[in-house]
């Protein structure tokens, strides 16, 4: 194939005084690709030019490759995200990646937990993104991430057909919360859809004492199972101590209620116009909020706190996530200002760019970052 390059090179060559047949075919190269690129290439990896056969006996030549290399052509280079950004003049002290691993030797649960995920999809009218992000504390010293997540549907399908959008935080000094998280998340999109129906039905009446009721029955559920897999394990139930907070939005564009559990701390906002409403479920004046820090867990705690959000509107970002954002949210202007500008715009960003605005970083704030963001489209 190359040889019938430089033979087209060389006929077209031909029409100029004779010269040097490597300089003709690397003026060819020039004339084919930039001069940066054919800059890059070696004038021996081309074919000898036409005229000058290489003698079989001699040996003392440069040698010809076995497979040609192609002309490198210039290409414009691929947008790059970078670092994320950061308030205040410097970044936070620790890199903005992974320095250390889990042993599996040690943990193998750990270990095999990935230092981010990244989750969502559009159903009709709704828009989900989801990030859960190890902490720079955690990255540093080869921790776990104790953050969980999950997106899923629960009910139908068709009437009745709900999205299950949950974040669990599991407790920094519980030596196994990381798995408590994740297996709290499991357990609430498989109890949650057990009674999906009646959750509809109330979320439909505007019920909220059926839908608190609903709730506490699961949440009990799932802090039994938590506690019998600690014991059948040799562990403390204390160990696999996490929050779970838990949005389930009816897929039905006519249903413009929305359902809310939890089980301690973390945060709840609403991005409405451009602006933030911070706790849009009241935990905060409660003392049960993202400023508490006895907050409740599970597999200890045994009921929820529950509220019917809404009704939402067309343009509405509503912000589910633990406390690794939730307070650094609360507390850095410049944060409110990015991620308003990020998530409020009216386009819903892709998961790449969603990851890389989530991980917005402040000074001092190095918990695992979890949340789970939903666009409300037209009804």
């Amino acid at each position: 194939m190359q040889q019938e390059w430089v033979d087209g090179a060389g006929a077209g060559a031909g029409a100029e005084e004779p010269g040097d047949p490597l300089h003709e075919t690397w003026r060819s190269v020039e004339s084919v690709v930039s001069p940066s690129a054919a800059a890059a290439l070696d004038p021996v990896d081309l074919v000898q030019a036409p005229g000058s056969e290489p003698n079989p006996a001699d040996t003392t030549g440069p040698p010809v490759p076995d497979a040609p290399r192609p002309p490198v052509l210039d290409a414009p280079r691929p947008p790059v995200l970078d670092a994320p950004w950061h308030s205040g003049n410097k970044p936070p002290m620790y890199p903005p990646v992974p320095q250390g691993l889990p042993a599996a030797g040690g943990d193998p649960d750990a270990a095999v937990l990935p230092d981010i995920v990244v989750d969502g999809a559009q159903y009709g009218p709704l828009t989900v993104r989801a990030v859960s992000v190890r902490g720079d504390s955690h990255r540093y010293l080869g921790e776990p991430r104790q953050d969980a997540l999950c997106v899923t549907r629960i009910g139908g399908p068709g009437a009745g057909e709900m999205l299950l959008l949950a974040v669990a935080d599991g407790v920094g000094s519980a030596l196994r919360s990381h798995i408590g998280s994740n297996e709290a998340c499991r357990l609430a999109a498989a109890y949650l859809d057990r009674v999906a129906g009646n959750l509809f039905t109330a979320l439909e009446a505007g019920d909220g004492t059926a839908f608190a009721e609903l709730a506490d029955h699961v949440v009990g559920q799932i802090a039994v199972l938590l506690t019998d897999r600690a014991v059948r394990a040799g562990h403390d139930p204390g160990a696999y101590a996490t929050t779970l907070r838990v949005l389930l939005v009816p897929v039905d564009p006519a249903v413009r209620t929305r359902g809310f559990l939890a089980v301690g701390d973390g945060g709840t906002s609403l991005l409405r116009d451009g602006a933030w409403q911070l706790d849009i479920t009241g935990e905060e004046d409660e003392g049960s909020g993202m400023i508490d820090t006895r907050t409740a867990a599970l597999p200890l705690a045994r009921t929820a706190v529950t509220r019917l959000v809404g009704p939402v509107r067309p343009g509405d970002v509503l912000v589910l996530c633990t406390d690794g954002l939730s307070t650094p949210l609360a507390g850095e202007p410049r944060m409110r200002e990015f991620l308003g500008a990020a998530w409020g715009s009216g386009a819903v960003p892709g998961p790449a760019d969603f990851l890389w605005q989530a991980q917005f970083r402040v000074k001092s704030y190095d918990d695992d970052r979890t949340a789970v963001v939903l666009w409300e489209g037209g009804a």
